[in-house]
């Protein structure tokens, strides 16, 4: 099989609260952005995948939208 004909994708999702609230700022907590890897059939999920998450950075669940690679 090509590569690209692949049913099932590899896909990172990403913090979309810690995104907004600007993650690089300097502060005490060594700040990031949560980021899992994870794997969606393309035929069932068309569009983005978002899930929710627990985040370590936020210290709470929040929404993780699929970005780009």
């Amino acid at each position: 099989m090509a590569k690209g004909k692949d049913v099932r994708l590899r896909v990172i999702l990403e913090c979309t609260a810690c995104v907004r609230n600007g993650a690089n700022k300097s502060s005490k907590r060594s700040m990031g952005i949560s980021r899992y890897i994870t794997q969606k059939n393309r035929q069932n999920m068309p569009n983005r995948l978002e899930l929710r998450k627990f985040c370590r950075y936020c210290s709470k669940h929040t929404i993780h939208g699929e970005i780009k690679k």
